[in-house]
C-alpha cells in the first residue's frame, strides 16, 4: 500500500507543478480563456481529489474511524497525528472546494478559482510533505 501512496504522492506533485505555471495568468485570464479556466479547475480537482484518496489508504491501512464525508478524511488524519491537527483542519474545507469543482461544473466562480490557485498550492505541497514524512516513519 506504500507504494500506491508513494504513487499517488508523485502524481500530487505533478499536479502542483502544472499549476505553479498558471499562476502567471490573472483572473481577466481566466476569465477570458476557457481553457485556461477548464486546466486550472481540472488540475485543482485532481490534486484535491488525489489527497483525499491517500488520506482513504492511510485510514484504511492504519485501520482508523471510517471517515462519513471527505471533509472527515483530513479531520481524522489529523486526530491521529498524521497530519498536524491544526493543519488538518485548516485543510479540511479542501473537500468542499473538490465538490464545488466536481458537482457545479459551468456555474464554478472564477474568482474563488483563481484565489485557491493563487492561495491554496502550499497548502497541497505541505499536505505531501507531512504524508511523506509519515510513510518514513518506523
Amino acid at each position: 500500500m506504500s507504494d500506491e501512496i508513494a504513487s499517488k504522492l508523485e502524481l500530487l506533485e505533478e499536479y502542483v507543478s502544472y499549476l505553479r505555471e498558471y499562476q502567471y495568468y490573472d483572473m481577466e485570464d481566466m476569465m477570458s480563456d476557457h481553457t485556461l479556466k477548464g486546466a486550472v479547475e481540472r488540475y485543482i480537482e485532481v490534486a484535491l481529489e488525489c489527497m483525499i484518496d491517500i488520506g482513504e489508504m492511510i485510514i484504511s491501512r492504519e485501520k482508523l474511524k471510517r471517515p462519513d464525508t471527505y471533509r472527515d478524511v483530513f479531520l481524522v488524519l489529523g486526530e491521529h497525528g498524521i497530519l498536524p491537527e491544526k493543519f488538518a483542519i485548516n485543510l479540511a474545507p479542501a473537500a468542499g472546494f473538490r465538490n464545488v469543482l466536481v458537482h457545479m461544473y459551468s456555474k464554478i466562480d472564477v474568482e474563488k478559482l483563481h484565489y485557491y490557485l493563487e492561495n491554496n498550492l502550499e497548502d497541497i505541497e505541505q499536505f505531501g510533505k507531512h504524508i511523506a514524512q509519515y510513510l518514513i516513519k518506523p
